[in-house]
């Protein structure tokens, strides 16, 4: 989906109810340095506030919570500043899973598919407020999980975000390379989102 950065688009996005974690922000800035630089993260705000949403990416606190919708006006302003395709979103993503403190809390005491599948929907809302994250089927024999995400619907480009979240975050526990596929999506006309893991 190559939506623009139209009035309409940002209404929509604005309007999107809950919030999310101010470190998810936070990770999104860090990345940007990574890959652009400290000039990239300055294009990126100076974007932001010339629309309207000032955001001071090292003045945020991690722990706070913001607009769900401005992250996906976030995301959408980095697509077009940076043309990001589906793999820099997923890339975000991975590097999201390695400077996450919530993340390596978790996992530090989860060794296993089967006690991280329990634990996914207490994780998930660490980070957001509305949704509801499970794992609705998995298979430690033939090396899948499936993620099934619902009321939650804020852009295609976190979903290839979230494509690329949950394949590292899997890969800790397993400890091998893992492929994460959404074979399910709000915005393709489907009730949810459904993300399946394989390794």
């Amino acid at each position: 989906m190559e939506e623009q950065i139209t009035k309409e688009a940002l209404e929509r996005l604005s309007g999107i109810e809950g919030e999310s974690r101010g470190a998810a922000f936070k990770a999104d800035g860090d990345f940007i340095i990574k890959e652009k630089g400290e000039e990239g993260l300055i294009k990126l705000e100076k974007r932001l506030a010339e629309l309207g949403y000032p955001i001071k990416y090292k003045k945020m606190k991690a722990t706070d919570f913001f607009p769900s919708g401005l992250r996906g006006i976030e995301l959408l302003v980095i697509r077009e500043l940076f043309s990001f395709t589906k793999e820099d979103f997923a890339q975000m993503g991975i590097f999201q899973t390695k400077i996450s403190l919530i993340l390596k809390l978790f996992l530090k005491f989860f060794v296993s598919i089967d006690v991280l599948s329990k634990k996914v929907p207490e994780m998930w809302r660490k980070y957001y407020t509305t949704g509801d994250l499970k794992v609705t089927e998995h298979n430690t024999a033939e090396k899948y999980l499936i993620l099934t995400l619902t009321d939650f619907a804020l852009h295609p480009f976190h979903c290839q975000l979230l494509e690329g979240y949950f394949a590292n975050a899997v890969k800790m526990v397993v400890g091998v390379p893992v492929v994460c596929e959404e074979t399910k999506c709000i915005f393709k006309g489907d009730d949810h989102h459904e993300f399946m893991a394989k390794w």
